[in-house]
């Protein structure tokens, strides 16, 4: 039998030394599969626990050059626009190139010294090769959100700390950085992981609209270019790709209505394309216990349910269990259009929460992040329209927030402004 992953401090830290006294021999039955997962990659890179590998550190002047000239430069103000305040709440802020060497690092206080102790400082390399289980190194790793949480540090020094990291990409979807929160425990929390999914979502956005500034008449039209405007017509509408697979709403795979089951599987499959163990995919479909047989059997019938579907078959091998392809879903598509800035058209691709009715502990953490990304877009965009039909749905009807930019961005006196502030009085006498 499974068990849901434990993130109490003492379990952890169990399990930890459990699995480094045993050189991995030990497995860490109920840790988060990607720390999991982690530790071993850690393990097998020989990485010292006591010890973070040496890292290089790039002189000032070289370091300054580099950051001047890297694509994340411009994306910077916006940083700290959005997370800046956070440092005062003993938080650092760290933003890494696409190899981990961190390039800007903002903080103060008794945090700032303490990851300035453990080298954690502008122009060092973080990468699990050298220092185990890391936020930033980590998310490197997957190509994903992660938190790592006290010790799920693989490096014992790290251990005091959390934090939480997300990859950046670049307009034609590689990765160009991390965007990494350290510090307490606030660092690890739900509201940190949707600050630092949301900022992430802004700054791609950014990125993606400079490039469409940049390109000239004559500078080609790559195909992450046709993207980027945001009204592109029945040419544009075409060209964005049809998606696979449905979960926000009944889920479907290319039109075959698929069992609430089968897309959490393959949602889940799709988030981690290294592939999962039945163990960890048994963790993440369960908020109790699930037995390997039954995640055993699902997998059997979702390979038979989907014979046909897709040419070729959509499951490779079993250990782990991986998709045999790239499956473009739904949630492509709102975080597509997030990203070049269309938030009207992210909410008209995003009808309801995704796959509202799971309760599969790793379903939901994906369900809270993305409804966290159109939120924050939305607080963020200068368009009433799509505001207004934010605060129309049921997510946004007691958002305050949204309400308040309605408010501001509805002409004086017409109906949207009135409605926006009876609304806002309400809301405000409710808290009150």
């Amino acid at each position: 039998m499974t068990q849901v992953p434990h993130r109490d401090a003492q379990w952890v830290r169990a399990a930890y030394e459990s699995f480094v006294g045993s050189a991995g021999s030990q497995e860490p039955a109920g840790i988060d599969p990607v720390v999991a997962a982690s530790w071993r990659r850690s393990l097998r890179n020989g990485v010292d626990p006591d010890h973070p590998g040496a890292v290089a550190v790039a002189a000032s002047d070289d370091l300054d050059d580099y950051r001047r000239d890297h694509p994340l430069a411009v994306a910077m103000p916006l940083v700290r626009d959005l997370v800046g305040g956070a440092t005062g709440d003993g938080l650092v802020v760290a933003v890494s190139d696409d190899v981990g060497r961190l390039l800007w690092i903002e903080g103060r206080g008794p945090v700032r010294s303490a990851v300035d102790h453990v080298g954690f400082v502008e122009g060092a390399v973080w990468r699990e090769e050298s220092v185990g289980t890391n936020a930033p190194g980590t998310a490197l790793a997957t190509r994903r959100p992660v938190q790592v949480l006290g010790a799920e540090h693989f490096v014992r020094p790290v251990q005091q700390l959390s934090c939480t990291a997300a990859p950046v990409h670049d307009p034609a979807g590689g990765i160009v950085g991390v965007l990494d929160l350290t510090g307490g425990s606030a660092a690890g929390s739900h509201v940190a992981l949707a600050l630092v999914r949301a900022t992430v979502a802004m700054v791609e956005r950014e990125l993606a609209a400079r490039a469409a500034r940049l390109r000239g008449p004559d500078g080609g039209d790559p195909a992450w270019a046709r993207e980027l405007a945001p009204d592109l017509g029945a040419a544009g509408a075409a060209a964005e790709p049809v998606p696979d697979l449905r979960l926000l709403g009944a889920p479907a795979l290319r039109g075959r209505r698929l069992s609430l089951r089968h897309a959490e599987i393959l949602l889940l499959l799709a988030e981690h394309p290294r592939g999962l163990s039945a163990e960890e995919l048994a963790v993440l479909l369960h908020p109790g216990d699930l037995s390997l047989v039954a995640v055993r059997a699902e997998i059997s019938r979702l390979r038979r349910v989907t014979d046909g579907v897709l040419d070729g078959p959509l499951l490779a091998g079993a250990r782990p269990y991986r998709l045999a392809r790239a499956l473009r879903s739904d949630t492509d598509t709102v975080r597509s259009r997030l990203r070049r800035g269309d938030v009207r058209g992210a909410l008209a691709a995003y009808p309801e929460p995704l796959l509202r009715r799971s309760v599969a502990p790793g379903v939901e953490r994906l369900r809270e992040e993305l409804e966290a990304e159109v939120r924050e877009a939305v607080h963020a965009c200068g368009d009433a329209a799509a505001v207004e039909q934010w605060t129309a749905r049921s997510e946004g009807a007691d958002d305050h927030a949204a309400w308040a930019r309605l408010a501001r961005l509805a002409p004086a006196g017409g109906p949207q402004a009135a409605r926006a502030s009876a609304h806002l009085g309400v809301l405000e006498r409710r808290l009150a």
